[in-house]
Order: C-alpha cells, then structure tokens, then sequence
C-alpha cells in the first residue's frame, strides 16, 4: 500500500530543508509516526501536524539537524494545502463502496 500524500509532502519539504538524504528522511519520520502509533500509509494533515510539533524535531535534533524546530513549524503551515486534496482510504471505506452501503 502506498504512503499517504502527508507523509510524501513532509518528507519532500524536509529533504528540501535539511541535508539528510531520501532514506534518512523517510526513517526519521516513520520513527516519529511509530511512536505516536501512526502509519505512513493512512497518517491524516491533523494527525502528523501534531507529530510535526511535538515529535519530529527531537528526532531531527539527534540527527544532527540544526533549526528542526522552526523548520517544522514551516512545514506544518503547508499542510492545510495537502489536506484539502490528499483523501486516504481505510479499509473501512473501502468495503463501504464495495458492499454498497
């Protein structure tokens, strides 16, 4: 199953942002989604903005990454713009429209 669209966004800005390569970036924030009990593939804008703020920048800081604070802090403003088109489906909603109910 694919990663949510929040999860790519957040990763692309923060490759952008810091000099940690795609891997490392990938893992650092699946770290911090591990810990607050959430999944790459179904992570709603709310849910990781409150990763953003609370648990990636203590993962970007014991990697070494300067300014993760503020540099959260950017990247969670930009989330309201993926939240309105990125639309997740749990499995829920999936046999919800396959039994038609």
């Amino acid at each position: 199953m694919a990663d949510s669209p929040v999860f790519d966004f957040v990763c692309e800005k923060l490759e952008q942002g810091t000099a940690l390569d795609r891997l490392a970036v990938r893992g650092t924030v699946r770290i911090a989604l591990k810990q607050a009990g959430l999944e790459a593939r179904s992570v709603t804008a709310q849910q990781m903005g409150v990763v953003l703020e609370r648990l990636l920048p203590n993962e970007l800081n014991a990697r070494g990454v300067e300014g993760g604070d503020a540099l959260c802090a950017r990247i969670r403003t930009g989330l309201a713009g993926v939240a309105a088109t990125a639309q997740v489906d749990t499995p829920d909603a999936v046999f919800q429209r396959l039994g038609g109910a």
